[in-house]
C-alpha cells in the first residue's frame, strides 16, 4: 500500500488488515479511541461475516478491567493477527489459547491515519460525528470603555 496514492485504497484483505493496524496502533496513544476502536470491531466483525477474517481462539487479555481475569478474540485477517471483545457464544465456540504469544507480531506498514480511517469507513459505512469546536465556544465580549461619569 503506497502512502502517496491519492486514489482510494480498495477493500482488499491486505489494505483492510494494514489499515486496521494503523487504526488500532493509533487508537492505543489518541486522546479518545473509542471511535478508533468501533471503527476497527466493525471492520473485522463484517470481514468475518465476509470469510476475509476468521476467528482463531481465546487469549486471556493483557490489561484486564478491574484486575479481574478478561479474555479476547483472536481474530487473523491475512498477515495479521488482532484481538476484539468476545461474545457469549465466543466462549461456547472458540478454544482457550491461554497467555498471549508475544513471539508473533504483525507485520510493520507504513499508512496514514486519514487514508485508513477512510478506507475502513467506506468498508463499514460508519463516519464519524465531527463536532465543530466553534460551535461549542462562545464569541469572547470584549469589555465596553465610556468615558468617566457616563452612564451605560
Amino acid at each position: 500500500m503506497n502512502s502517496h496514492d491519492s486514489a482510494p485504497l480498495k477493500p482488499t484483505i491486505l489494505n483492510l488488515s494494514q489499515a486496521i493496524f494503523t487504526v488500532n496502533r493509533h487508537a492505543k496513544t489518541a486522546t479518545n479511541p473509542k471511535y478508533l476502536y468501533k471503527l476497527k470491531k466493525a471492520t473485522i466483525e463484517k470481514m468475518i461475516i465476509e470469510k476475509k477474517a476468521s476467528k482463531v481462539g481465546l487469549h486471556f487479555s493483557e490489561n484486564p478491567k478491574y484486575s479481574k481475569q478478561q479474555s479476547d478474540v483472536l481474530v487473523k485477517c491475512g498477515d495479521y493477527t488482532f484481538h476484539i471483545p468476545p461474545s457469549k457464544q465466543d466462549f461456547q465456540e472458540l478454544p482457550h489459547l491461554g497467555k498471549l504469544d508475544h513471539s508473533s507480531k504483525n507485520p510493520k506498514c507504513r499508512v496514514p491515519l486519514n487514508q485508513a480511517k477512510q478506507l475502513l469507513e467506506r468498508y463499514t459505512g460508519i463516519c464519524e460525528l465531527h463536532h465543530s469546536q466553534h460551535q461549542h465556544r462562545q464569541k469572547a465580549t470584549r469589555p465596553i470603555f465610556k468615558k468617566l461619569g457616563e452612564r451605560y
